[in-house]
């Protein structure tokens, strides 16, 4: 079957600078700059427990309620797990009608420390379930409301966190407004290295934060696939096993014994299979190198429990050679109601052709499948390494001034991943050289923050009403 290209935002005739320049100012006629700080939904707005129910109504049954008992837990939670809820609320916002390809989730702690193929530590988005071509104010958005989120379960005044979300943004347009004078190819080489990182903590972070940086570092390094063989596999027999943890990791064979199972073994031998002529010809070789010997079951995050997850070890010249792949079922993004469906063939593809275009470097097995399960019904489905030198923050250990660092750090990335696909010359002048925008977001962040307040409010009550249940893991 044919796969359709990416579509650039950028159509029609190639205009000059001056001339995409002069686009994005015009752009404030439609959508001032000002007006990003309303948000104001109407009595009748949705209800986002309604919302939630949907998304399950395709996820495994058994693992629903263990998604809503982590979304019950804070509103930081529960908004890591409404994407679709804010996508509906974004849909009814100011944009300026310059559009990019999107994270679709870019709450903060998607931004995370990540390995390049050429084994550098980079920092990085790393979620790209709901990516699609997009209002390029949709993922800032996102990231602005998750710190104002993050910032009231830490306590942080009224006024720190205004300050940590014009922070946030300003590093974003800033960084947009630099983009928009650079190449194309030096655009799309720009990265931040851990090396980066760590010099610009060393900065402007006290002893303790610099500490904390620097642990975190040397964690990154240490999260890969031999981390997860001593971590999640045992010996049984002579033979290296997936260690079985219900109902959070649970090996096929214990899942579904006899002809079941045996036919969820063979989809996902097939899928494994089948995904590598999505890599790279050297990369294809490479995994060819490697057997499989195990599959199992694992929940992962917040929004994606239910959504059918597996893990598969894999081992090279010996038993002490391993290599573990996680396949993520990939459905239709929270976005596509909203901004348009995607013009790929499968929903893997979707989010590989995301992450490949945002990111400055993708794991080298990241690929996809299309499969017929055992139910009948054909899934999407993206593989990448279960672990590779990825360390993700931890918001709630932050003091102000870190949090605020790290999303500056967030904004500057953010806005790369959009210069590489958008068009940097017209969303940076459409931002200028004011804090206008900055902000305008820092209001919107704290508006929505109350509503998220109201809708984890909302599941905790339909929880208690019997409504929807939820279950601790």
């Amino acid at each position: 079957m044919a796969r359709k290209p990416l579509k650039s935002p950028k159509t029609g005739p190639w205009l000059s600078p001056r001339k995409r320049a002069e686009r994005g100012k015009a752009a404030r006629k439609a959508a001032p700059r000002a007006s990003h700080a309303v948000f104001e939904p109407g009595p009748d707005r949705f209800d986002p427990v309604d919302v939630i129910e949907k998304q399950s109504d395709s996820r495994v049954p058994e693992l629903v309620p263990i998604r809503y008992g982590r979304m019950s837990e804070s509103p930081f939670r529960f908004y890591r797990g409404a994407a679709a809820i804010m996508a509906r609320d974004l849909a009814g916002t100011p944009v300026s009608g310059l559009r990019t390809q999107l994270c679709g989730d870019a709450h903060l702690l998607n931004f995370r420390l990540l390995a390049s193929p050429e084994r550098h530590l980079l920092f990085d988005i790393n979620d790209f379930d709901e990516t699609l071509p997009g209002p390029w104010e949709w993922d800032v958005k996102r990231l602005a409301a998750s710190m104002v989120i993050a910032s009231r379960e830490n306590g942080f005044t009224d006024k720190e966190r205004a300050r940590i979300v014009q922070a946030t943004v300003r590093s974003y347009r800033e960084r947009m407004r630099t983009f928009a004078g650079m190449r194309n190819l030096d655009i799309w080489y720009a990265k931040a290295d851990a090396e980066q990182v760590q010099a610009v903590a060393d900065g402007r972070l006290h002893k303790r934060g610099r500490k904390q940086l620097a642990e975190s570092l040397a964690k990154a390094r240490k999260r890969d696939s031999l981390q997860a063989f001593e971590k999640l596999t045992e010996v049984v027999d002579g033979e290296r096993r997936i260690t079985s943890s219900p109902p959070v990791v649970e090996r096929i064979e214990d899942l579904l014994p006899g002809l079941e199972g045996a036919a969820l073994q063979k989809m996902l031998t097939e899928l494994i299979t089948r995904y590598s002529h999505s890599l790279q010809t050297d990369r294809r070789h490479l995994l060819e190198q490697f057997r499989l010997v195990d599959m199992a079951r694992k929940v992962v995050g917040v929004g994606s429990v239910g959504t059918r997850c597996w893990i598969i070890l894999l081992l090279g010249r010996d038993g002490e050679d391993p290599l573990f792949l996680q396949a993520k079922e990939a459905d239709e993004s929270v976005l596509a109601e909203h901004a348009g469906a995607t013009g790929f063939a499968t929903q893997g593809e979707r989010v590989v052709a995301g992450q490949r275009l945002m990111q400055a470097a993708s794991d080298i097995f990241l690929g996809w499948e299309r499969v017929n399960a055992p139910d009948g019904v054909q899934r999407d489905f993206y593989v990448r390494q279960l672990r590779d030198w990825k360390g993700i923050a931890e918001p709630s250990l932050m003091v102000p001034r870190g949090l605020r660092l790290f999303g500056e750090l967030c904004g500057a990335t953010l806005a790369r991943a959009h210069a590489r696909s958008g068009d940097p010359i017209a969303i940076g002048a459409y931002l200028g050289r004011s804090d206008v925008f900055d902000r305008a977001l820092a209001d919107f962040a704290e508006a929505y923050a109350d509503r998220n307040e109201r809708d984890h409010q909302a599941l905790l009550d339909a929880v208690k009403e019997g409504r929807v249940s939820a279950q601790s893991a």
